[in-house]
């Protein structure tokens, strides 16, 4: 469940930031009973960016399925990158 807060516990920062890391989620903060703001952890951020990227590229490789264009062996792949990165 979303943790939400009103604006004027943005006063108390250290409780906010405690909330951002004790939920590992984002906080939502309210003004006039709507919504107004996202506070998160720099984890969390972190988190969020890399599913968004991952989410990109995933898309990207579908719309390249879609226009036809082949598609790389799985096996070669693990090897190009075993090889790259030393393991």
């Amino acid at each position: 469940m979303p943790t939400i807060r009103p604006m004027a516990d943005l006063r108390d920062t250290g409780k906010i930031s405690e909330l951002c890391y004790q939920k590992n989620e984002p906080v939502f903060i309210t003004k006039n009973g709507s919504g107004h703001l996202v506070v998160m952890s720099m984890d969390t951020y972190d988190k969020q960016m890399g599913l968004l990227d991952v989410y990109r590229k995933l898309s990207a490789a579908e719309r390249q399925l879609e226009t036809g264009v082949p598609l790389l062996d799985g096996e070669d792949v693990f090897k190009r990158l075993r090889r790259k990165h030393g393991e």
